[in-house]
């Protein structure tokens, strides 16, 4: 210790007797990190990256707009000139002015463009910027600019004079949007539509509420459900505008905004290189309009692929807003309407400073308009003609002037004298008084409008507002369409890209078992739900190779919220007990969980399973062993007399003797109510939740009628990934024998028809007007028996009344029609349809399935039964309720509704036994 101390002490003494100018001052690195740092974060912040509050401009943009100001002269100048130009103000280098320059010129809004300035479609560059040209824009002009408000500071060298705000009169922050990422810190204000900013900003004037929301020129479709005012925590979502050419194409119009045609190619490559989508070749037909044709391969749905290319491409894209700006030399996190409150308020105030200024120019202007005439009407500067001093004449002008000053607004100065001084001979001569008289008469006129604009400044303010909007706002209406999406579940809409195996005897799944059993056609993020022999049930995500147990006898891939899909099952309850059957359906379960579908005993076994996607109840034999005094061997049973539980309960007791073997007897049909469809015109797709508008009760064999105002007609099974045409003016459950009526002008004969036809050909879209460019069709209606009136252009013409059943026959698709009229037709209105009875239609009793919806990863609860009248569900039923349920079957009613069931089966094809959906 004490050698150390004797150490610092001589070295205390070699620092003492070293020159001043050779010590070295030591700082700890620590300190040098905490302040450096922290002055470069600031200074990022300031700036670089964030736009001002004030002027919704980052430095570099105040900048490039301040020295294209100087250089302004109505004409266009270089890129480069201006860029050059802007670096006396700007200490970067040139390339991050001209990029930050291009990128306002892309925003279509402060700047006219001349020369390739890039394409925010494509993604492609600007020229360089010896190439291009610009000059400020009459908006920029108008807004942007007013030397006699701006507020000045010095450049960084202290040569010049920069702008520390524009005085910015517009919401121009949210016009443009905004991002950037500093240090610790980031913001990204998305860009709004010019109109709606101006009329949201004259609502606020006026105190009423407004919203606003994002639009992006690239177009596309967005949901702005959780904006959350642009506030941390906001996501939108934005999709392409798809739409189907054919059957085999897809087009795409519109690209999400933060993507380019390139990038969504890629994306869509990538997406089929992985199996997720499948297509055949993607064509980019881009120029000044988006246009992307994507080929799909046969047997591919069009409706699927776009649900799919929504969700594996970025065809959807999310964006989470953060708005953050400069105030104050301070971030601040704010609201888009906060912010435009903000900026509708020093508008205001910009322009009251403006009003005040142009006051007080035109009250000095009235001021020495007044004085010049006092000082030439009654011949002032006469007295000075003796004066031999500079103080004698200010003193005898003064003198004359005093009897008529009086109703002058402010008193005289000598800089008002000087400037009478100075007056030429030749103006003195030349004086009209009542020129002059009318000339302060007029500026009288401007100073009390101006007083009344400053008395009513709101009112000013909002007169500003819509002449900008008159002046600038034709060809900035929305491009992005506002629309609520509804969720695509991904594994609904994944190709299949994966194939399924099985090996039933070692319990091993997946798709490397290429060896063994063939299941399906999957894609790689299914869940797979399996059963076994002994009663378990499993569904675990696919694999190349898993084991989920020996025994296995059923396996397919699982529909989570599959309510329609019924399993009919019958077990032994362990080695020696009674044998129970029940139906239910697997809606929602637990990964990787083992459920016993059994009582839970030792030994169970499962003696009849079936998988029914529809809900169908089959007939199956029951044969009993021949042991002791068992006198009935031998019985049916149907399923349709079993209500529909959840999977969890035990079931209706078959019988208490030994199963020799259970035989399938014959097939039933669906036992479930056909299924309700409605229609959600705010997000275009149809759901089974009950939102919108109901189409109908659907079967199997139903199909949906779909008319666009193109002319174009045809009846489709509904889907529920289906996407509808936005010409599209009837939507509605077909009934193949109901006649369609329609009035339609022929672009090529230059003539009005009426028709009434049937939909020929189920599946297919058939045009019902010709394809000439000008037919159009003027009204269709799909009632049995429509009345519709005619209004002619001339006023000559009365109303004419058309009775299409009177009109004309039902004819085929395809034909011509009857002639209505050659004259021009102003308008079609339908009136009200004559009455029509439609025959009955024989009924068939439907077992309706009664569930309670079941929360993933959570047991199920059970499910409440339905029963049909007089059938026997207590699970404490023996082998004789089983022989008094079957006497029951054979009374009228019964009969009757087998005899119905049979009927409609042999009048229904195949395609009646799978889902609807």
């Amino acid at each position: 210790m004490s050698e150390e101390i004797n150490e610092n002490e001589h070295e205390e003494e070699l620092t003492d007797h070293q020159p001043e100018a050779e010590q070295e001052t030591i700082t700890k690195v620590t300190g040098m990190y905490k302040e450096w740092f922290l002055d470069y974060a600031s200074y990022v912040i300031l700036e670089r990256a964030v736009p001002s509050l004030e002027d919704g401009l980052k430095p570099v943009q105040r900048r490039i707009m301040h020295s294209m100001k100087d250089l302004d002269d109505g004409r266009y100048n270089k890129v480069a000139n201006i860029v050059g130009h802007t670096m006396q103000y700007h200490p970067h280098g040139d390339a991050s002015i001209a990029d930050a320059m291009v990128q306002i010129g892309q925003k279509e809004l402060l700047i006219d463009m001349q020369g390739n300035w890039g394409n925010i479609l494509t993604g492609d560059r600007a020229a360089a910027s010896r190439y291009i040209e610009a000059r400020l824009s009459k908006f920029a002009l108008d807004v942007v600019f007013n030397q006699k408000t701006t507020e000045w500071k010095l450049s960084y060298d202290g040569r010049r004079k920069e702008p520390i705000d524009l005085p910015v009169k517009f919401p121009l922050l949210l016009a443009q949007g905004a991002e950037g990422i500093a240090v610790g810190l980031s913001t990204k204000i998305l860009p709004h539509n010019f109109n709606e900013l101006i009329d949201a900003s004259i609502k606020y004037l006026k105190g009423r509420s407004f919203k606003i929301v994002p639009d992006f020129l690239t177009g596309g479709i967005a949901d702005f459900t959780n904006y959350n005012d642009g506030k941390r925590g906001g996501k939108v979502r934005i999709r392409a505008k798809i739409s189907q050419l054919d059957k085999k194409t897809l087009v795409i119009n519109e690209i999400p905004f933060s993507t380019t045609t390139q990038s969504l190619i890629d994306s869509i490559l990538k997406a089929n290189d992985k199996g997720k989508i499948k297509i055949k070749k993607i064509e980019d037909n881009t120029a000044a309009e988006v246009e992307i044709l994507v080929h799909l391969p046969p047997n591919v749905s069009p409706d699927k692929s776009i649900d799919a290319l929504y969700a594996f491409t970025n065809c959807e894209t999310s964006i989470s807003p953060l708005c953050c700006t400069i105030e104050d030399n301070k971030p601040v996190f704010l609201g888009v309407s906060e912010l435009l409150k903000h900026s509708t308020d020093l508008t205001v105030e910009l322009l009251k400073r403006e009003l005040e200024i142009q006051l007080n120019e035109l009250e000095e202007q009235w001021h020495f308009s007044s004085l010049e005439r006092i000082f030439i009407e009654n011949r002032i500067y006469r007295d000075i003609e003796e004066e031999e001093t500079w103080e004698g004449v200010i003193k005898a002008i003064d003198e004359g002037l005093k009897p008529h000053i009086q109703h002058l607004k402010r008193a005289i100065t000598v800089d008002d004298i000087t400037r009478l001084t100075e007056i030429r001979i030749k103006k003195i001569s030349k004086f009209d008084i009542d020129k002059a008289k009318q000339f302060i008469e007029s500026l009288e006129d401007k100073i009390a409008g101006v007083k009344n604009h400053l008395a009513n400044l709101i009112e000013f303010a909002i007169d500003y507002f819509k002449r900008l909007k008159d002046t600038y706002g034709k060809g900035k209406e929305r491009r992005t369409e506002i629309r609520i999406f509804d969720d695509i579940v991904a594994s609904k809409v994944a190709m299949k890209n994966a194939k399924l195996y099985v090996n039933r005897a070692e319990g091993f799944i997946g798709t490397s078992l290429k060896r063994d059993e063939f299941v399906a056609d999957c894609s790689d993020i299914d869940d797979i739900i399996v059963f076994r022999r002994d009663g378990k049930m499993m569904v675990t995500k696919i694999d190349s190779k898993t084991f989920v147990g020996k025994d296995i006898i059923h396996i397919t891939v699982f529909k989570k919220k599959d309510k329609r899909t019924i399993y009919n099952f019958m077990y032994k309850d362990g080695a020696r007990g009674p044998s129970y059957m029940k139906r239910f359906a697997v809606t929602s379960v637990t990964r990787d969980k083992e459920y016993d579908l059994t009582n839970g005993s030792k030994g169970s076994k499962v003696l009849y399973f079936s998988a029914n996607p529809n809900g169908e109840a089959e007939v199956v034999t029951v044969n009993l062993r021949a042991v002791g005094s068992i006198k009935k061997l031998k019985w049916d049973i149907d399923f349709a007399d079993l209500a529909v539980k959840g999977r969890s309960v035990r079931g209706n007791t078959i019988t208490k003797y030994a199963i020799k073997s259970i035989d399938f007897k014959s097939a039933g049909v669906s036992t479930l109510k056909p299924r309700k469809i409605w229609f959600d015109d705010t997000v275009q797709r149809l759901n089974v939740d009950e939102r919108g508008d109901l189409l109908g009760e659907f079967r199997a064999e139903d199909k949906l009628l779909i008319i666009t105002q193109s002319g174009k007609a045809k009846a489709v099974k509904p889907d529920l990934t289906m996407h509808f045409d936005s010409d599209m003016i009837v939507l509605e459950k077909w009934e193949p024998n109901k006649p369609i009526s329609a009035i339609y002008f022929d672009g090529e004969k230059a003539k009005y028809y009426v028709k009434r036809f049937l939909i020929e050909t189920p599946e297919k879209e058939e045009e019902f007007i010709s394809d000439h460019p000008k037919s159009q069709l003027e009204i269709v209606a799909t009632d049995y028996r429509p009345i519709a009136e005619v209004q002619y252009s001339k006023r000559s013409l009365e109303n004419e009344t058309v009775n299409f059943e009177e009109f004309i026959a039902v004819k085929g698709i395809k034909a011509l029609g009857n002639q209505l009229t050659t004259e021009k037709i102003k308008n079609v209105n339908l009136l009200e349809s004559l009455p029509y009875e439609a025959p009955e239609q024989e009924k068939v009793e439907d077992v309706e399935v009664v569930e309670e919806e079941v929360v993933e990863d959570k047991l199920p609860l059970e499910i409440p039964v339905v029963d049909k009248k007089d059938s026997k569900t207590s699970s404490g039923n023996t082998a004789k309720d089983a022989e008094t349920s079957s006497a029951l079957k054979e009374d009228k009613k019964k009969a009757l509704l087998r005899k119905a069931i049979q009927k409609k089966k042999e009048n229904t094809d195949d395609d009646s036994q799978q889902s609807l959906f």
